[in-house]
This record gives C-alpha cells, structure tokens and sequence, in this order.
C-alpha cells in the first residue's frame, strides 16, 4: 500500500520525498560499516545533473567551514558526471557534515558521503616510437619508405 502510494507520487512529480524513502535509503546506508575519517575531504556521490558547485556548497556550508565544493565535470560532454568532492577546515566538521548528509536527499536525488581516497599516482610509462616516422634501417642497411601509394 505504502509503495503504490510512493509509486504514485514519483509519477506525478512531487519535489518532497515521502518518509518512507527516507528512511529505506537512510537505514540501508546507516547499517553498512563506515570507515572512520582521517582527511577533511568528503567524496559526494549520487549527484543530479542539475547540481552545481554552489548548491553543493550551500548544502554542506551549515555543518563547518567549508574550503572547497567541486561538482566533477565530464570533459566530452561539459556535463556533470554525478560526484564531487567537498573539503572542510578539520576532520571533526567533516564527520559531522557525513552524518547528517549520508543518505539524504538533495536537488531530488539520494546523495551518499564517504571520506575521499587520496589519488594514486598513474604509472609513468615511457612514450612509444611510431616506426613509420623513425624507420628502423634492415640488415642491408636500407630504410623502407611505408607511404602507401603512387608518388610521381
């Protein structure tokens, strides 16, 4: 009964969500173990399309001083790709902005929050020769010309 009437809702485009998500989303996110917070930086992920950088940071701004609100932009596209990363003044405003804004809703969409990773550095490979533009000379001591076609 409760899920027709959620159901309906959602068709009919009501912006409030009823409690009874809220707290579906909320328990199953609240049961899992979360790991505890060594860095100030938050990792948001489930992010409309339609959330900027200021709304993240207007969202996040009441739970201490915030140094950074990033929405994560698709190079391609121009679009955003649903994940940013917000970065508080301590560890201690951070937990409490990941407590209270866990699982809960923001521009329509259920938002989760966990501690960012710190990045790893991508292996340094080195650059690879194309053997048309260097070509290697045979043992007869000639090189080959691998142009395709006629050249008068």
């Amino acid at each position: 009964m409760a899920f027709a009437s959620a159901f309906r809702r959602i068709l009919r485009g009501s912006s409030t969500p009823s409690p009874i998500f809220r707290s579906q989303f909320a328990w199953i996110r609240h049961n899992s173990t979360l790991p505890t917070l060594t860095s100030p930086k938050l990792f948001i992920s489930g992010l409309s399309r339609n959330t900027t950088d200021e709304s993240l940071y207007n969202a996040f701004a009441p739970f201490g001083r915030l140094l950074d609100a990033k929405v994560i932009i698709d190079r391609g596209s121009g679009r955003p790709k649903g994940f940013g990363f917000i970065t508080y003044g301590t560890v201690e405003e951070a937990e409490k902005a990941r407590e209270e804004m866990n699982a809960k809703f923001l521009d329509d969409w259920v938002i989760f929050v966990d501690p960012a990773r710190p990045r790893e550095p991508l292996p340094r490979q080195p650059p690879q020769q194309d053997p048309q533009l260097n070509p290697k000379p045979t043992e007869s001591g000639f090189t080959t010309n691998r142009t395709i076609g006629w050249s008068g």
